[in-house]
């Protein structure tokens, strides 16, 4: 779920920073341009992990920064294909159903990655999973789920000019999309709702002792 991801850029340092330590300015530096930042193809950034190098600092003609160039190492959320994660179900629609977890909320379940005999219910605005015995089970909103990572999508954030615009046609902005977004399946055992299965071992568990 998380890697560590090598970067060397430029840091540069405020003079009213100064008084602060040497590594605490430039980590602060880092984390400030960084944290919960996507990178392209790399993934979510979560924070600094350490610092591999710190040339000596420049400072710049007229503008008093201390330019310093800089080697790190990045936390970065990037599960792998198949991976099994934890969240909770934010929201659903008909197209099927929104995760999040802590600090990242672009995961997504298609309808078709959904057990078979799943529909929505309009009037609850939730999946219900009718099994092969008629039972109906629920994903309700807010319930803690398991998922396994199919896709990922990456979308580019660079602005588009209105020179731009006008050759595609509109004179008006495009919405974003945003830049990192995951797509993940419930439709195997042990995936969904964690009640529905736990709440069966535990079941199990007290069968075993009360014999």
């Amino acid at each position: 779920m998380f890697i560590l991801t090598k970067i060397a850029d430029l840091v540069q340092i405020h003079p009213q920073d100064l008084e602060k330590s040497h590594a605490q300015v430039i980590e602060d530096n880092i984390n400030a341009k960084y944290a919960n930042k996507v990178i392209q193809k790399i993934g979510l950034c979560i924070c600094l992990y350490d610092l591999l190098y710190a040339s000596d600092g420049q400072i710049g003609n007229g503008t008093g920064l201390v330019n310093i160039n800089v080697e790190f190492r990045l936390i970065v959320f990037r599960p792998f294909k198949h991976e099994v994660l934890t969240g909770r179900i934010s929201s659903s629609n008909d197209l099927g159903i929104r995760i999040r977890t802590h600090f990242f909320d672009e995961i997504f379940v298609p309808r078709e990655m959904l057990p078979e005999g799943s529909y929505f219910s309009r009037d609850d605005q939730n999946w219900i999973w009718r099994t092969e015995s008629d039972d109906l089970l629920y994903y309700d909103n807010q319930e803690t789920v398991r998922f396994r990572i199919e896709e990922e999508h990456w979308f580019d954030q660079t602005p588009i000019g209105p020179a731009a615009r006008e050759e595609l046609g509109t004179g008006a902005a495009p919405a974003l999309k945003s830049p990192y977004t995951l797509v993940a399946s419930m439709e195997d055992a042990g995936l969904g709702p964690c009640l529905w299965w736990d709440g069966e071992e535990e079941e199990e568990g007290q069968e075993m002792v009360e014999e």
